[in-house]
C-alpha cells in the first residue's frame, strides 16, 4: 500500500469551513436578491411563463430601439433581449395573446423598418410553474435514488462499515455542489431555466462518479487495512491514489467545455458555465467533502462504542 503524501483528513474542518463560507456567500446573495429584485432567484420563462420572440432586420438596430418599440405596443412587457452571433435577436417578453402580438408587429415595422419573425413561442404561468415542480422533484429523486443505489453497491464493505455511510455522505456532497452551483447563479444574477436543470443533473453523475472511484478504493483498501491503521488513514491513502485521476479526469472535461464558452453560441454560455463551475465544484467535494465526511462519521462512531 502506497505511503500517504498530503494529509487529506487532517484539515477535514478547513475543508468544511471553506464550503460553509461558499454555501452562505450564495445564500447571502439570494436574500440581497429577495429584498432588492424580488426574487431570490431569476427563474426563467421555461418555469415563470412568458413569450419568447426571435427578430432579423433588414436595417441597422439596437437593442434599446426593439424594446421601446415592443413596449409602446405592449407596455413593459421587455424583460430580456439577446442579440445572437448571427446577428438575430431573441426577445423574452411577458405572456401575450395573438392580438398582442400583432400589435408587436405593427409597431416594430412602423419605427424599426422590415423584420421577419423566425420564431415565436409562449408558455402559460401554470405550464411554467408545474415545470418547475417537475424540475425540483426530479433533483430530488435522483438524490434519494443515489443514496439507495451506493448502499447496495457498497453492500459489501467490511462489516465495521455500514454502507448506508457511503451513500448518505456522497449525498451530502452533492447537494453541498447542488447548493454552492445555484448560490453563484444567484450571486451573478444569472437566469435558472431548463438548461440549467439539465447541467445540475449533469454534474451530480459526474461528481457522484468521481466519489464512487475514491470510496471504491477506500473499500478496497480497508481490505488490507492493519490494527495500527485507522480509517482516516485509510481515506488519506485512498484520496492520494486517486487525486491524478480525479484532476486528469476533470481538466480534460472543462478544456473543451471552456472553448464552447468562449466560441460558442450565446444562448449557451450560461448552460456551460453552470458545466465548469459544477465540474470544478464537484471534483473539489468528492476529494475534500465526500470522503472527509465519511471518515469523521466513521471515526466519531468507533468513539462513541469505545
Amino acid at each position: 500500500m502506497q505511503q500517504t503524501h498530503f494529509k487529506f483528513i487532517k484539515y477535514t474542518w478547513l475543508w468544511l469551513t471553506i464550503s460553509a463560507i461558499t454555501i452562505l456567500i450564495g445564500v447571502g446573495a439570494m436574500v440581497y436578491n429577495e429584498v432588492n429584485n424580488g426574487y431570490a432567484l431569476r427563474w426563467g420563462m421555461d418555469f415563470t411563463g412568458g413569450s419568447l420572440m426571435e427578430f432579423r432586420f433588414e436595417g441597422q438596430t439596437d437593442s434599446p430601439s426593439l424594446a421601446n418599440a415592443i413596449n409602446e405596443a405592449f407596455p413593459e412587457s421587455v424583460e430580456q433581449i439577446t442579440v445572437t452571433g448571427e446577428g438575430t435577436y431573441n426577445v423574452q417578453a411577458k405572456d401575450m395573446t395573438e392580438e398582442q402580438l400583432k400589435a408587436i408587429g405593427a409597431s416594430i415595422g412602423s419605427k424599426i423598418g422590415k423584420y421577419e419573425m423566425l420564431r415565436f413561442q409562449t408558455i402559460g404561468p401554470k405550464v411554467g410553474n408545474t415545470l418547475k415542480t417537475k424540475a425540483l422533484t426530479a433533483l430530488v429523486i435522483a438524490l434519494i435514488a443515489i443514496v439507495f443505489y451506493l448502499a447496495y453497491a457498497f453492500r459489501n464493505v467490511p462489516k465495521r462499515v455500514s454502507p448506508w455511510k457511503f451513500g448518505v455522505c456522497a449525498v451530502v456532497s452533492l447537494a453541498h455542489d447542488v447548493i454552492t452551483t445555484v448560490g453563484v447563479f444567484a450571486l451573478l444574477d444569472y437566469e435558472i431555466n431548463a438548461l440549467f436543470i439539465t447541467a445540475l443533473l449533469t454534474l451530480i453523475g459526474f461528481s457522484n462518479h468521481d466519489t464512487i472511484v475514491v470510496y471504491d478504493r477506500i473499500r478496497e483498501n480497508l481490505k488490507h487495512q492493519s490494527r495500527a491503521q485507522s480509517f482516516g488513514e485509510i481515506a488519506d491513502i485512498s484520496l492520494n491514489q486517486t487525486l491524478s485521476r480525479s484532476i486528469n479526469t476533470s481538466l480534460s472535461t472543462i478544456f473543451p467545455l471552456v472553448a464552447l464558452y468562449f466560441f460558442g453560441a450565446e444562448s449557451l454560455k450560461h448552460f456551460v458555465f453552470a458545466l465548469i463551475f459544477g465540474i470544478l465544484i464537484g471534483t473539489y467535494s468528492s476529494i475534500f467533502i465526500a470522503s472527509p465526511l465519511l471518515t469523521m462519521w466513521q471515526e466519531r462512531g468507533r468513539k462513541t462504542q469505545g
